[in-house]
Order: structure tokens, then sequence, then C-alpha cells
């Protein structure tokens, strides 16, 4: 009975025994059950009330016997300003008990994620969609915020590669979740496949409306050399560089960008292969329907000069329709090597319209047509015999061309430059742009050739030559070749003989250099005159033969009139009597001719 619990003890007693009594528990073990039957533990989320804001921290009421806090920069936004105010409630999670303050550690950003996680999972398990927004580039794709950090892989950005991601950065759009592991924190994401989804949907509704002929909207999708992609919606289609443009085209990207919006018309759709061609110019009229009446022949046309080559020069007349302009159909009277010498790509032009033809698809424009021919007036602004001045243009070895005033180059040929000088190229009497005078010889419209001579400015010594010179006659001239042939004996300047081999000697005929010198005076005796072929024959053998014949018998008659004559006087009047023998023959020739 002593020991039975008086109950009528002092209240400091009972408290005392009451302490005695829990100091012998475990604290422990009370306060997991006293959290246990608040259904509150670590480790989890639960939901409290803010009861106090201090300077550092929240002071949050989760039902415990203790109070918890949480850094107060867990309740700012981005600007620092408070999103909480006292007696709100909050979900936090408990990251323990009581610490050394006596309060219980808390977590706003941990209970967030762990809400977050939550959603995420359910939109995992459920193949939903989430939203999310693009924050930045990171190494292999995209970092996106969906309430935590999720990984975009490149590969699942798009349908195809995108080049820029930097213009994705700030978008916020929905996402698959393609992974995802609580335990490592990772969540990977994809744009792609829900892009794929919708394309299928809108392949089969596109696949059902395709009809050849009919003009779509669509949006460039890809840029190649040799065309441009364009999505039909869901279906591609190939917009070849050919059916872009009836004009010349460099290059797709000069008509299109990716992310265009444009019609086109469907060509051909292979259902089979699920292959569309479309084509973008075949909504205009072909231009060459109309070429034959808007381009006709000898009408004058202005275009821009797209495309220079060795022959001419293509001008575009309008989109699909270009001419041609020949090199020979330039310039009248320049020698054209080359179109760029007179036009320049993008240049502006006017020209002529000479041919069109429209199966070919090809016109022919002439520039120099813009101009008078200045060949069909020249005959009577230069006849035949006029003298003419001009400037020297170019040098050749057959002669040189001298410019006049029309444009026009007139050909001195080198057998026209001198009637007594030898010359071997025109450069060792003229050089360019030397002033000189000439006469018109002849004029060949229809192959456009102008002769001139200089020469013809003099007479022609050899007008004279058969006044002067006749047959029989002994005559001195000077050396200036000698030759396998013969000898070459100039008798007056510009006016040369040959002694043939066949008329020297034997003796000396075989020993030419030591019996002659060029520079040497040599007197000989004329057997031949040919005016046309300009052409003197010399004799040595018959001014000897001569000598022998008349030698006797003029030194006997010289004898009789003059007994004191010398040899030499004899060989002297006996050439004379043999020349004047010969102008007898000539005349006597002339005569019988005539008759």
């Amino acid at each position: 009975m002593e020991q039975t619990t008086n109950t009528n003890q002092p209240a400091e007693n009972t408290e005392q025994a009451n302490s005695t009594l829990i100091d012998g528990e475990s604290f422990e073990q009370m306060l997991e059950e006293s959290l246990s039957a608040r259904k509150v533990q670590t480790d989890e989320v639960a939901q409290g009330r803010i009861i106090q804001i201090t300077t550092d921290y929240v002071i949050v009421d989760v039902g415990c016997k203790s109070e918890g806090q949480i850094p107060i920069e867990e309740f700012k936004d981005a600007d620092g300003n408070m999103t909480v105010k006292v007696g709100d409630k909050v979900d936090v999670f408990i990251e323990g008990w009581e610490n050394e303050t006596g309060m219980m550690p808390l977590s706003k950003d941990k209970a967030d994620r762990m809400r977050v996680w939550d959603t995420v999972s359910k939109v995992y398990d459920d193949d939903g969609l989430i939203e999310g927004k693009i924050v930045s580039k990171i190494k292999g794709g995209l970092a996106v915020d969906v309430g935590l950090k999720a990984f975009l892989p490149g590969s699942q950005i798009d349908l195809h590669p995108v080049r820029d991601l930097d213009r994705l950065i700030g978008q916020t759009l929905q996402f698959k979740i393609l992974k995802l592991s609580k335990k490592r924190g990772n969540i990977v994401l994809s744009r792609r496949a829900i892009l794929e989804k919708e394309r299928e949907s809108l392949r089969a509704e596109t696949l059902k409306n395709i009809e050849e002929g009919s003009i779509v909207k669509g949006t460039v999708k890809n840029i190649t050399d040799y065309g441009v992609f364009i999505d039909l919606g869901g279906v591609d289609g190939l917009l070849h560089v050919t059916d872009i443009s009836w004009g010349r085209i460099t290059s797709p990207r000069d008509y299109f960008n990716i992310g265009d919006v444009t019609d086109v018309k469907i060509l051909s759709f292979d259902r089979e292969n699920q292959r569309v061609a479309l084509g973008f110019k075949q909504m205009k009229t072909n231009p060459w329907e109309l070429v034959q009446q808007t381009y006709a022949i000898n009408n004058r046309v202005s275009g821009k000069v797209v495309n220079i080559t060795n022959y001419g020069a293509f001008i575009e007349l309008e989109e699909g329709v270009e001419g041609l302009i020949h090199i020979s159909e330039m310039s009248w009277t320049k020698k054209v090597k080359h179109p760029s010498q007179l036009i320049s790509i993008g240049d502006i032009v006017e020209a002529v319209v000479l041919d069109v033809d429209v199966a070919r698809k090809r016109i022919s424009l002439g520039l120099k047509q813009l101009e008078p021919n200045p060949w069909s007036v020249i005959e009577e602004r230069y006849p035949v015999g006029t003298v003419v001045e001009g400037k020297i243009k170019n040098i050749t070895d057959f002669g040189i061309f001298i410019g006049l005033d029309e444009g026009i180059d007139g050909l001195v040929h080198i057998s026209d430059i001198s009637w007594i000088q030898k010359i071997k190229h025109p450069a060792e009497v003229y050089k360019k742009s030397d002033m000189v005078k000439a006469v018109v010889l002849s004029i060949d419209k229809e192959n456009e050739r102008f002769s001139l001579g200089i020469k013809q400015l003099e007479p022609d010594p050899w007008e004279e030559v058969p006044k002067k010179y006749r047959r029989g006659q002994v005559v001195k001239g000077m050396i200036t070749n000698i030759t396998d042939f013969g000898i070459f004996l100039e008798i007056e300047e510009g006016i040369e003989g040959l002694v043939h081999v066949s008329e020297i000697a034997e003796d000396k005929a075989q020993n030419l250099k030591e019996f002659a010198k060029v520079g040497e005076p040599l007197e000989v005796l004329i057997i031949s005159i040919d005016k046309r072929n300009r052409k003197i024959g010399l004799s040595l053998r018959e001014l000897s033969q001569a000598q022998e014949d008349y030698a006797m018998k003029g030194y006997l008659e010289q004898q009789e009139s003059s007994p004191n004559a010398t040899l030499g006087d004899v060989l002297r009047a006996a050439a004379e009597m043999k020349a004047q023998e010969a102008k007898e023959g000539e005349e006597k020739d002339a005569t019988d001719e005539t008759k």
C-alpha cells in the first residue's frame, strides 16, 4: 500500500515525477511518435503556416513541437521582393529535426522541386506533354526550364537539323518526356516527337487533297543548288531549279529563304512513292508565247547584259527571254577580239532585232545596226585615186593599217609602200601613230577591204625606163648583190638589172665573188627590157663580143679618119655602133608590130 501513488501530492511534485519519467524515456522516440501521429516525417513535403519573417529567415509552423526556419532568399523573386507574408500557407520540405538553434531545418525550394518532380513523373507516366522555356545552349543541345532543369538533345529539336540554336533561346514550347530519372535528376525532352506526330496527321490530310495542276501553299524547308524543298503540310515537294523561273537563274537562294511561305503549282504526284514535283514559273505565262509579237525584226530593244562569252553577249530582254549579240554584230569597223572590250555584265544596252527563232528560243540582236554602215558610203566618200591622210593604227609583216575618220582602216600592202626601195618589214620605214598620206587603190564593200598605196603618190620610175634605156646600150652601174645565179646591178636609183651567169664568161662565172665585189662599178650591155615584170637583162658576154666584132672594123675606119685614134676610142666607137644597130632593130620591131 505504501507504494501506491498519492493522488493528493502537490502539483510540483507531480511535475517532478513526470519530469523524472520523461527523462527516463527516449525523447527521440516520443518525438517520432508525435510526428507520426501528425503524419509529418523527414525528407518529405508538408504544409506549414508562416508565423514570422525575420531579417534572414521565414519561420514556419508545420504542427510539430518546434517551428522550422527557411532562408529568406527562397521567398524572394528575381527583383528581390518578398513573395509571401505572415499567415500564408506554404509547402515545405522537412530536412531534419531540431538543430542547435531549436529550429527544424526546412526548404521551400526543395518542396517546389518535389512537387514539380511529381508533376513531371505523372506527365511521363501518362505519356503527356509538358511546357517549358528554352533558357540556354549547352553541349549537345539546349537547356529547358520545366520547373526543373531538363535537357533537349540537338537531334530532338526539330524534324531537321537546326543550325542556329540561338534563335530558339527564350521560346516557350511543348515537349514530350523521353527519359526520366529522379534518382539522378535527369529529364530528357523531345520536340521532334511532337512534330512527327503532328506531321503524320497533317500528311494524311494533305495526301488526300493533292491534285496535279492545283496551286497550293507551302513553307520552304531546305534549299540546295538543284532546287528547293517545300513542306506542303506533312508532305515535301521538290521545286527544281529549272522550274523556278522562265529566265536565267544563278542560285535558288536568289528567290527563296528557308521559312518563306509561298504558292506553288503541283506539276506531278507519284502517289506510290509519295513524290511531288512543284513548279513556280508555271504560275506565269511562258514569255516565249508572245515573243513573235513583242520582238519584231528591225525593232529597237533594250536589256541587261547577263552573260559574256568569247563569241558574244547575252541580253535579258525580260524574264525568260534572252537575245544574243554575236561578236560580229558589235561594230562595223572595230576589230573586236572579245565582247568585254565594248560591254560588261550588268550593263543596260540597246540593240536591233535581227532574227527571231521561237522554236529554238533564239533571238539574234545587233549592236552595230544602231548606226549607219560606213562601208555603204565609203565609195562616195573616197573614190579610187583619192589622197587620204591618217594615223598608222597597226603594223604587220604584210603591211600597215591607216585609220580614217569613219573608223575604217585602210591597208597599205608592203608592195605598195615604195617603187624603188626594197622593204623586208614595214617597221623599217614606219612606226605606230605616224601620220602618213596614201592613195585609194580599191574598195571591196562586200568583204570590207580598203586598199591604199603610198608609192602611188609618186610617178612610177619604170614608166621612163623604156625611154631612157634600150637594147644594145652600154651602161655602167653599181653592184648591189652577188648570187649563185648572177650579179645585180643598180643602173640608177631604184632601177636594177641582172647579169645572169650565162651572160658572164665561163672563167669569170665560176668565181663570181672574186671577179666582182658589192659596191664596185661594172659596165654591161643591155640585152632586154621587161617593163611589165620590171626586169632588165644585162650581159658581160655580149658586151665583150660586141667589142670584138667591131674592134677591127672600127679600128680600120678610125685609122682612115683619125690615124692617131687609140684602141679604147675604137672600142667605144664600136659599142656606139652596136647600140645604134640595136635601136634601129627595136624601131623596126615596133613598126612591124604596129602593122
